[in-house]
């Protein structure tokens, strides 16, 4: 595992509550869980492009090994009545050598604060670190919000559109 496993940023919302942008945990099953309990319909079939009420043990796990280099997750956790909570997160998967694919879920409520922003900047940063070239992401086309964080990047922008996906390629310059 690599330094970054204990990655910690502080970031201000829009709203100008502040939230950390952390590695994710083997501990935050729960809260990962819980998160994702509280995402719309909508939020989950847009990360996922189906519909889900609920995760296996099996695919919850697989979200929670992360090894930091071929596999990296962060998530973005908020105090609330004294306690973090688990209010979005983002990851990403190398696909190959240099291009890894990236992914990102926020509970509804707390969209639009420049969360999913925030997390693509660690992920940046931490993709710089790691020698990768390309991120990759399929987002639904109706994402217009995830579509204009990935435009507003700083990263070269290319997008293919089939029926159904934008094909999103950030190139590292």
């Amino acid at each position: 595992m690599s330094a970054i496993a204990d990655y910690s940023a502080r970031e201000a919302l829009r709203d100008g509550r502040t939230i950390e942008i952390r590695a994710l945990r083997p501990e935050d099953r729960e809260g990962l869980v819980s998160a994702v309990k509280r995402c719309s319909v909508q939020s989950i079939y847009r990360r996922f492009f189906g519909v889900r009420t609920e995760f296996s043990d099996k695919e919850v796990s697989f979200f929670l090994d992360i090894d930091f280099v071929d596999h990296v997750a962060l998530v973005a956790v908020l105090e609330q009545d004294s306690k973090p909570v688990i209010i979005g997160g983002a990851r990403f998967v190398l696909v190959e050598p240099g291009k890894a694919e990236l992914a990102f879920a926020v509970v509804d409520e707390y969209q639009r604060l420049g969360i999913g922003a925030a997390l693509l900047r660690h992920l940046i940063l931490i993709g710089r670190i790691a020698g990768l070239r390309v991120f990759l992401a399929d987002v639904m086309p109706d994402n217009s919000g995830m579509l204009r964080i990935f435009e507003r990047s700083g990263l070269k922008y290319s997008a293919t559109r089939e029926p159904g996906v934008v094909h999103v390629a950030l190139e590292f310059e």
